[in-house]
């Protein structure tokens, strides 16, 4: 008679872990998937730091807009119908580095 209820017993586990098996891994996907939603890389912790990327890249983003806005003042100059004459002799001499005996160089670290 021991050994019947031993096998009961068993079998009645056995019966517990095979119902209880499916929540289970529900709720550790469900676990999983939260914690990354949370702690993850495009999770809420990380909210702060693409706040921060973004901030930088945008004053990097007003830094090269300058930039571009001199460079677009420079072609304009350079617009072969109408050619700033200024411009042009700057450009040459810088290019050739050419320079007549009586004038003074002063580089601006361009």
């Amino acid at each position: 008679m021991a050994r019947t209820t031993s096998t009961t017993k068993s079998t009645k586990l056995r019966r517990t872990m095979r119902k209880a098996a499916w929540p289970a891994l529900g709720l550790t996907l469900m676990a999983f998937f939260g914690a990354y939603a949370v702690l993850g890389p495009n999770g809420m912790f990380a909210y702060g730091d693409y706040k921060r990327q973004l901030a930088k890249r945008e004053r990097d983003y007003a830094v090269l807009d300058r930039k571009r806005e001199v460079l677009k003042n420079r072609v304009a100059l350079l617009n072969p119908d109408h050619a700033n004459p200024d411009m042009v002799d700057e450009m040459v001499r810088k290019e050739l580095n050419v320079a007549h005996p009586d004038e003074v160089i002063v580089p601006l670290g361009n």
